[in-house]
């Protein structure tokens, strides 16, 4: 088993080939150069795990080949080597991004021991990058499914706020994915090493979810026995969702506005006040302008909270992504359960297409799994869709109503229309994005354009 892979960059042959024989006697895959050019040459053909480079060669320093080696290779661990040593030059090293500096006349231990660390950090920094990797499929943007225009638009707004301390608000209606999308702004940002904290408000009564929030001391209150830590401390560093934020009581109201305007609070019933770093994300499926003029939500926590808003779409309103997320899914459930089922068929396809679908990708989600674990054949068919599907599969009344009675084809029309500008309008009218974004070539887009008579001119005089 090869332990790694050395570059040895010297201009003394002698120390040379005396450390290339010491480094492959210890099973290291070792190579020389004696010039910073030949170094530099040798690094941009292969991806070396550590680069031992003396700091005076003929052509250039070392510190030349360390600028290379983190330009061209930024995982290659460059090791400085000197017979001229001082503490300036050392911490110049260290500051350009050196992993370590020796001082010759070399001592083979004390080389051997340096080249495991640095191997040792590159396995760090690999498995590091791996684990980055599986996190961001798991819970990036990759995780949600959609290429209906709204869906694009929504993509756009998590990419430019992900990387800010901005608060976020997330409305939309139970089972869009409000969740997701909080994992997925927290993993975009520089916070994404940083724990994520969730918190469904909803889900406990006032008194304990003041406690869960903010932690409480020992004699707090009845069963408080020892000090409990809060979630906003558990977040510190990193993010915390709170989602159904519309339920909290008017007394949470209060001490999170000061978490987010001072980021600092007091646990119940203590005295000390905790400071905290978090990016705060909140979630509901309420209208909290509604509320607020109802006097059940504080105005001022409403405009402290909605500085970014990301509006969650229904599945209703996204027909368009049904196939996508179904198969999706269904590649999911077909992993976990074994099955050898290889897709929907085009009625059953069209039967959720015309679904109203109340509990939006949830319910799609569920009614996919149980498609899957109930269906004998290899493809889902409408048979296998519960009967409230089926029944419940219906043109919508709003499409019944544009269409006057017509046929399914003419009450899509206007919906397709309006699509197809509000595409047009999002992309300033760029033929070639919008097609991109609407998922068909820009010969289809012309067509389609031309039948629905949509022209920029009629646009701008409309």
């Amino acid at each position: 088993m090869n332990p790694g892979s050395l570059l040895l960059v010297d201009d003394d042959k002698f120390i040379l080939d005396a450390m290339a024989e010491f480094l492959r006697g210890n099973g290291y895959r070792t190579e020389t150069a004696q010039t910073c050019r030949e170094g530099c040459d040798r690094i941009a053909e292969f991806p070396f795990d550590v680069v031992l480079c003396d700091l005076n060669l003929p052509d250039e320093d070392g510190f030349k080949l360390l600028e290379f080696a983190k330009e061209r290779s930024p995982d290659t661990a460059v090791v400085l080597i000197t017979g001229y040593g001082t503490i300036e030059s050392a911490v110049d090293a260290i500051r350009l991004g050196a992993f370590d500096y020796l001082s010759k006349p070399l001592i083979d231990d004390e080389l051997n021991f340096c080249v495991q660390r640095a191997i040792g950090q590159r396995q760090v920094i690999q498995e590091n990058k791996s684990l980055r990797a599986q996190l961001d499929q798991r819970f990036g943007l990759g995780k949600i499914i959609g290429r209906d225009y709204k869906m694009v638009k929504m993509f756009d707004l998590i990419e430019s706020v992900a990387d800010t301390r901005t608060t976020v608000l997330i409305l939309g209606e139970s089972g869009t994915g409000k969740t997701m999308t909080a994992r997925a702004i927290h993993q975009l940002s520089s916070r994404r090493d940083k724990p994520f904290v969730e918190v469904a408000c909803g889900a406990l009564p006032d008194t304990l979810l003041e406690s869960e929030l903010f932690g409480h001391v020992a004699g707090s209150f009845t069963g408080a026995i020892h000090d409990k830590i809060g979630k906003f401390l558990q977040a510190d560093g990193g993010t915390i969702f709170l989602d159904e934020i519309a339920t909290s009581s008017p007394s949470l109201q209060v001490k999170l506005l000061r978490v987010l305007q001072d980021r600092e609070f007091e646990a119940v019933g203590g005295s000390k006040t905790h400071k905290v770093d978090i990016r705060l994300i909140l979630a509901t499926n309420a209208d909290l302008e509604q509320l607020v003029a109802k006097g059940q939500f504080r105005q001022d926590l409403f405009y402290r909270i909605n500085v970014i808003t990301l509006m969650q779409p229904p599945l209703r309103e996204r027909i368009c992504d049904i196939p996508l997320l179904a198969q999706h899914y269904l590649n999911e459930f077909r992993e976990q359960t074994g099955k050898n089922i290889t897709g929907i068929n085009e009625q059953a396809l069209q039967t959720l297409q015309q679904y109203h679908w109340p509990g939006n990708v949830r319910e799609l989600v569920n009614i996919i799994e149980r498609a899957i674990v109930l269906t004998k054949r290899n493809v889902i068919g409408l048979e296998d869709l519960p009967e409230s599907i089926r029944r419940g599969a219906t043109i919508p009344e709003a499409l019944q109503a544009r269409a006057g009675g017509a046929n399914l084809k003419a009450a899509l029309a206007n919906p397709e229309r309006q699509i197809i500008i509000d595409a047009l309008e999002n992309n300033g009218w760029n033929r070639q994005n919008t097609a991109e974004m609407l998922g068909i070539n820009r010969t289809t887009l012309y067509k389609k354009m031309k039948k629905y008579g949509i022209a920029f001119e009629k646009q701008l005089n409309s």
